[in-house]
């Protein structure tokens, strides 16, 4: 097998978001197929380690700091990158929180603050790393939704919102920039083990029982979502724009299983 088979060597690709239990293991698989990787995060110094971790195995890293909410800070990224590392052809648009509440007491606050870092992030960062690859006439952009875009999540605030309008806006953009060569796709987590998720896990019983109502019977890996990832990010996945894979272990299949008849 061809050492970069996956025809990423020589790519520069920016992941958001890239301190993270996802974003890490998005970033450190991209780096061992060959990708040069710009790290964004709002925690600079996260950031600064793992480049110092993937520098170590030999990769081009570069940690930036940077708020993706905000365009001017975005900006100043997209700067960065393509005077240290090169122009960008990946981008992974993987930042994202999660405030958990009803939406009957939703505050506003909370409501606009979710959107701007899950969704109109998403916007900025394409727009800024997006337009040259415009110009290249070659692109390939790459948004974390969830299995919540499609299935709505409970006493979440706003978080089933924006991955549904994440899922809508990577569509829109494989419409609009396929004709300029830039891809557009969407990969959707459900039932993955992270940082941001691990409390859930705590409770023995919990972690058992998540992984019982799963076909595969396992709790996904950030692994799990990198390999996704990496394979839609590469000239592997040249004819493929406007797709969302779901990376759930076969969870989005479980209702009728879950659905009580007689004789079963």
């Amino acid at each position: 097998m061809a050492s970069d088979w996956l025809g990423l060597g020589g790519k520069t690709a920016v992941v958001t978001g890239a301190a993270g239990g996802i974003g890490r293991a998005i970033a450190a698989n991209l780096a061992a197929a060959g990708a040069a990787v710009a790290l964004l995060d709002r925690e600079a110094t996260a950031a600064e380690g793992l480049a110092a971790e993937l520098a170590a195995k030999g990769a081009r890293a570069l940690a930036i700091g940077c708020d993706t909410t905000d365009e001017g800070s975005v900006g100043a990224a997209a700067e960065a990158v393509a005077a240290r590392l090169g122009p960008a052809d990946i981008l992974v648009n993987n930042a994202g929180i999660l405030r958990p509440g009803p939406l009957a007491t939703l505050s506003r606050a909370e409501w606009d603050q979710l959107l701007a870092v899950n969704l109109t992030g998403y916007l900025l960062c394409a727009q800024a790393f997006g337009r040259g690859m415009i110009e290249r006439k070659s692109g390939a952009l790459v948004h974390i939704a969830s299995i919540a875009a499609s299935n709505p999540q409970p006493r979440s605030g706003a978080y089933s919102p924006s991955k549904a309008a994440v899922a809508m806006l990577s569509r829109q953009l494989a419409l609009e920039w396929g004709p300029e060569g830039v891809r557009s796709n969407v990969v959707s987590p459900g039932m993955i083990r992270t940082p941001m998720s691990e409390s859930f896990y705590q409770d023995p019983d919990i972690a058992a029982r998540r992984a019982a109502m799963l076909p595969l019977r396992r709790v996904g890996t950030p692994q799990d979502i990198a390999d996704a990832v990496t394979w839609l990010a590469s000239p592997r996945a040249a004819y493929v724009t406007g797709a969302e894979i779901l990376v759930d272990g076969g969870l989005d299949q479980v209702i009728m299983e879950l659905t009580p008849r007689p004789g079963y």
